[in-house]
């Protein structure tokens, strides 16, 4: 998009803004205070990536960077505004697997392998790297013990039983499962430093680790689980990872998918999350996923606990933010670049854009009764 001069550019931002009750340079913590004006220029020309990019930059800052990526979202500005630039994100995702098996690596290296240090202080005691369970939990701890005490609980997890973990980042299910139910686990990732983190501390346990693709395990277990590696799978290959969990699954078992959700079905993310957080990855939405099931499975429980997920993000921002100064490997440019992240993600829950779902499946043929728990 070009546009004529500086000046109309800045009144084209400001009228889309205010649209969602927000003023350029105005009062509110949720306004945005430019200091470069070539901030408009960017965020008409190369829609989110030039948001995300400008405040990386420093031209523009938001003391409530949530709430005004909430009112962003609320109002539907992105979807009023959608930049020329996106089209070869789209046509890429259509003729390419960005998902596949090299490409997949990607993820880890970009992200969960940025390095122990950052991760160890902004997440809980256990390292769990998503969405905790706030219903009775008072503390980012407490929160995440729960969620994963709830994920055994609706698995119906006893002692002795072999469970399969795809993507089980730096082992906290694993780690859990196997101290609190006596659970065997065999945890599978794509991140090097999660690999190494989860075999020190989880070693002494009946857990297995391993660096493998999801796509090449070929076991049987009594039950399977994925916590927030689903978005990381993309649309080319929701079917495939289906077709997976049924493989490895025991008739008589459960499969619990724990995921981020969106309203709509894409194909690609937004483009900056794509450049600077998670390349490849894509929430799915529940049409997605209920095709990709359809016939492996049938859905025994959908649960939705999206709200919890603004907390968590919450608490992972804050424990970030307090232990910045002990964060020294990282640049400002990173910094800021960690803070739209933490801050618009929580944003997109709030707004309701985004959920978080677990999901109970099984196999038609085993025929398993489920009273859903909470």
């Amino acid at each position: 998009m070009k546009i004529s001069s500086m000046s109309n550019a800045k009144e084209t931002v400001s009228c889309l803004l205010h649209q969602a009750g927000i003023t350029i340079d105005g009062p509110q913590p949720y306004d945005p205070q430019v200091h470069d004006p070539r901030f408009y220029n960017r965020v008409l020309a190369q829609g989110v990536l030039g948001f995300g990019e400008s405040y990386m930059d420093g031209d523009w800052d938001c003391e409530a960077l949530d709430e005004l990526i909430t009112r962003v979202l609320r109002a539907d500005l992105v979807g009023k505004l959608p930049p020329l630039s996106m089209w070869w994100p789209v046509l890429r995702a259509k003729l390419t697997n960005q998902q596949g098996k090299k490409k997949s690596l990607r993820v880890g290296k970009q992200h969960y392998d940025i390095g122990n240090d950052l991760y160890e202080r902004m997440l809980d005691r256990r390292m769990t790297y998503s969405c905790g369970y706030w219903k009775n939990a008072a503390n980012l701890d407490e929160a995440q013990e729960a969620k994963l005490d709830l994920i055994c609980r609706k698995i119906g997890l006893q002692p002795g039983m072999r469970v399969l973990d795809i993507g089980c980042g730096w082992g906290s299910f694993a780690g859990y499962a196997a101290e609190q139910y006596g659970a065997s686990v065999v945890g599978v990732t794509i991140s090097r430093k999660q690999l190494e983190y989860a075999q020190q501390r989880y070693g002494h346990l009946d857990v297995d680790f391993r660096f493998q693709d999801y796509r090449d395990v070929q076991e049987r277990f009594d039950h399977v689980v994925s916590v927030g590696m689903f978005e990381h799978v993309g649309p080319k290959n929701h079917r495939t990872f289906m077709e997976v969990a049924e493989r490895c699954l025991n008739d008589e078992g459960l499969f619990l998918l724990h995921t981020i959700g969106t309203n709509v079905s894409r194909i690609t993310s937004d483009a900056w999350t794509d450049k600077y957080i998670f390349p490849g990855g894509v929430a799915p939405s529940a049409v997605q996923i209920s095709r990709a099931a359809e016939g492996l499975f049938t859905i025994k429980d959908w649960h939705n606990f999206g709200g919890d997920y603004d907390r968590t993000l919450l608490a992972w921002y804050d424990n970030f933010e307090r232990h910045r100064g002990e964060l020294t490997d990282y640049d400002e440019r990173f910094y800021r670049m960690w803070r739209f992240f933490l801050l618009t993600a929580a944003g997109g829950f709030r707004s309701h854009r985004n959920h978080l779902w677990q999901i109970v499946l099984a196999k038609p043929a085993g025929r398993v009764a489920y009273d859903s728990v909470r």
